[in-house]
């Protein structure tokens, strides 16, 4: 495949993408939503962010890895624990980042 394919690909998935999502979000952002409507959607980024968190920690390659020695795991755990204490995404982020690379030169 060509350069100038793989662009135009990528262009052409981008206006799909935009062909599919701002119908929505125009209608949507000119209307007062009910309550239970407005609750129910803050919660899509948190699901969408946790389904990506899952995926990353329990298969890092493509492959389950779930046990005790997997620093994929600890380092997640170990992230939540720090953002629920203090609340700092920013540090939370440093926090796993570090405790990833520790556990892992550490648990091989």
């Amino acid at each position: 495949m060509t350069t100038g394919a793989i662009w135009a690909v990528i262009a052409g998935m981008a206006v799909a993408n935009f062909a599919i999502r701002f119908p929505s979000l125009a209608i949507l952002s000119r209307k007062e939503l009910p309550e239970w409507a407005r609750r129910w959607l803050s919660f899509i980024p948190v699901s969408a962010m946790a389904t990506l968190v899952a995926g990353g920690v329990l298969r890092p390659d493509g492959d389950w890895m779930v046990s005790v020695a997997d620093p994929y795991l600890w380092a997640a755990i170990g992230t939540g624990a720090f953002y629920w204490r203090f609340r700092s995404f920013i540090g939370a982020t440093v926090t796993g980042v570090i405790l990833f690379l520790a556990l892992r030169a550490v648990l091989g």
